[in-house]
């Protein structure tokens, strides 16, 4: 566990939520509690990756920009270096609904758990790996024994799962904590930018997007 302020380099760290409507307050452990490291508020640095994760299906979405305050907070970073990709799995494991079945799969989930799990309890914010609902079938061949540990690791570098920033704590999640506190909160001026669906037929992409296509039609 590292200090929040070290790890991202800066005091004020802006985040952006992927979601299907405007979230002016975050508040951690809305929505579904089976996330990858359980109940929080899931955002991501990158803009264009909340884009990407507000649209899962034909529905648009928006990307929610927020300031996270990150004085006196405590980050766990599963995909630093004192850790692996069988942590990654263990926390997964514990949190998501994974269906492994039974048989040597299910005594491997005990094991790997059991043996590699990670403690967040004191965490206020988990960065690391973001699991997509493809990666499981090949964890689940892992659990199999059907493919070693290597090919477990590259699927995970290599598949382009992008990383999150996991507001997990009450300390770090208060919806509209004072400025002096530190927390998460919205960002000031912040303009939440609409993200189009792969069949949406609008071309928006941001707010200056919509500003120069009124301005030209």
């Amino acid at each position: 566990m590292v200090n929040a302020q070290e790890f991202f380099g800066k005091e004020v760290v802006s985040l952006f939520h992927g979601s299907s409507a405007q979230v002016k307050h975050p508040q951690r452990g809305v929505g579904n509690p089976h996330n990858d490291y359980g109940p929080g508020f899931y955002t991501t640095e990158l803009r264009e990756l909340a884009l990407e994760w507000a649209c899962p299906s034909i529905v648009d979405g928006w990307a929610n920009e927020y300031a996270l305050d990150t004085h006196g907070l405590s980050v766990v970073d599963l995909s630093g270096p004192e850790f692996t990709v069988l942590n990654w799995m263990a926390v997964l494991l514990e949190h998501r609904k994974i269906n492994v079945g039974v048989g040597i799969a299910g005594e491997a989930r005990g094991f790997i758990i059991e043996n590699y799990g990670v403690d967040l309890s004191s965490a206020d914010i988990v960065h690391g790996y973001r699991a997509d609902d493809s990666y499981f079938h090949i964890a689940r061949s892992f659990l199999n024994n059907r493919i070693p540990v290597e090919v477990l690791e590259q699927s995970l570098f290599l598949g382009g799962l992008g990383h999150q920033v996991a507001v997990v704590s009450e300390a770090a999640s208060a919806p509209s904590p004072p400025e002096e506190k530190p927390g998460i909160r919205a960002a000031p001026s912040a303009t939440p930018t609409p993200a189009l669906s792969p069949c949406s037929s609008r071309l928006i992409r941001n707010r200056q997007n919509r500003v120069a296509t009124s301005s030209t039609s």
